[in-house]
């Protein structure tokens, strides 16, 4: 079978090594490296001593990412192998260690390489998705409060849409801060909100003992984190749709 690339690496990579194995006219070499960075920058300085035009590896979970990083900085060619692609492939029957068979299909060109959306778009990925967490996680707590207020006989659900709006979320920092008289609490209402005063009396009503003003402050303080958390990232490098 001809050769098509002179001079490979193949990779498996764990969660705490990688064992590399480079194969060139002169022969092969296999050495095992930590997965800290000190040592990745050494596999990756070994690499390219021994002269290697691209790297394969098979990775699983994330443990692929740091090492991508590093080689595309180098502008090395790299594929990033799916173990299922892999099992796929006829191998010998003797005990051909995992590294040395990578980097054998990989200089016969056998391997058909993952897609690897660039730095930028991986980067991207990580904060939409932290985002989308971060924003979940809030709603989690905007349901929390609900549940807290039920438990006060506190209807305020009942009158406005969104109990996290800006006069909802007032009257709850009063609740929280020990206010009980509904008029005061109705105060707070503004613009269109102002036209139900009475039904927020009658609403704001209810019984909260300490242990729900604890549950009020502490909830609302946890959101107004969410919230500040989902604005920096609004506001990082990336425009987040």
């Amino acid at each position: 079978m001809d050769i098509l690339i002179e001079r490979a690496c193949g990779m498996d990579v764990h969660k705490d090594s990688i064992t590399a194995c480079v194969i060139t006219p002169k022969g092969k070499e296999i050495q095992t490296f930590s997965t800290k960075t000190v040592f990745l920058l050494q596999l990756i300085d070994w690499i390219k001593k021994q002269g290697c035009t691209h790297v394969a590896m098979e990775s699983t979970g994330v443990f692929w990412k740091p090492i991508v990083n590093l080689l595309e900085a180098e502008d090395m060619e790299f594929l990033v192998v799916n173990a299922q692609h892999m099992k796929a492939l006829p191998r010998r029957k003797t005990d051909v260690k995992d590294a040395e068979w990578i980097a054998q299909l990989l200089r016969h060109g056998l391997l058909k390489a993952s897609f690897i959306p660039n730095r930028i778009q991986r980067e991207l990925r990580e904060l939409v998705r932290y985002r989308r967490s971060i924003i979940e996680e809030r709603a989690r707590q905007h349901n929390r409060i609900q549940k807290v207020l039920e438990g006060a006989n506190i209807k305020l659900g009942s009158v406005v849409s969104d109990i996290m709006g800006i006069s909802s979320k007032d009257m709850l920092h009063a609740i929280a801060d020990g206010e009980e008289d509904p008029e005061k609490l109705a105060s707070f209402a503004r613009r269109t909100m102002k036209k139900k005063k009475d039904e927020l009396q009658l609403a704001l009503r209810g019984y909260v003992n300490p242990h729900q003003i604890m549950m009020f402050k502490t909830i609302l303080a946890h959101i107004d984190f969410l919230t500040e958390q989902i604005e920096r990232l609004n506001g990082s490098r990336y425009r987040l749709e």
